[in-house]
């Protein structure tokens, strides 16, 4: 395989394929799903079903401790059937800023509020049927506070404090599947964080 660049990526270059039609057959508060037909001047027509983003970014908070230890959140999820540790983080409320949805899911979740909050990074969750992007906080000068119930399929949820080093353990031993969290956790292990805490 060559290592030589024939031309620069480019992301907004021409489309390949030509949308011919497009019906909404689902609305939520969150999101809609579209059912799309596509022309393509080497595959025919295809359909596709796209997931359209109402509530904004989805926002996350990568939380750390005075002492070093991050607060994970133990989630139930439904649609793979299997709980799960996370950073803490969701949707905005109606006309919330996503800094506003970090600080919410924070202390209702995680149990914390912070003195400092930096986004340090934004991404397309699943690019290929869905518009929604997540935006991750890194937050520090931590101080406890009431929790409050995170939603009904997780009643009873608990908080883990783990510290980086084990963190990332839990990713190499596929503990923590959550890809917010595995870029997060990353992210901080690699130390390019480190200029956000100045």
């Amino acid at each position: 395989m060559s290592n030589e660049t024939y031309r620069q990526f480019d992301p907004w270059r021409p489309s390949p394929v030509k949308e011919i039609n497009r019906k909404q057959i689902v609305k939520t508060h969150y999101f809609n799903i579209d059912h799309v037909s596509y022309e393509s001047a080497k595959g025919g027509q295809f359909d596709r079903y796209c997931i359209q983003d109402n509530s904004g970014d989805t926002v996350a908070v990568l939380a750390l401790t005075d002492d070093g230890k991050i607060p994970l959140v133990e989630q139930y999820r439904v649609a793979s059937h299997r709980w799960t540790l996370e950073i803490p983080g969701g949707h905005a409320l109606d006309s919330e800023r996503p800094l506003e949805t970090a600080k919410r899911k924070l202390a209702d979740e995680g149990g914390y509020e912070a003195k400092h909050y930096a986004q340090f990074t934004r991404f397309l969750n699943t690019p290929s049927y869905s518009t929604q992007h997540t935006a991750i906080f890194f937050a520090t000068g931590l101080t406890p506070v009431s929790r409050r119930a995170i939603g009904p399929e997780t009643p009873r949820s608990e908080v883990r404090l783990v510290s980086v080093d084990e963190a990332y353990e839990m990713i190499l031993n596929g503990t923590i599947v959550d890809a917010k969290t595995i870029v997060a956790i990353l992210r901080l292990k690699s130390g390019s964080l480190d200029h956000l805490n100045d």
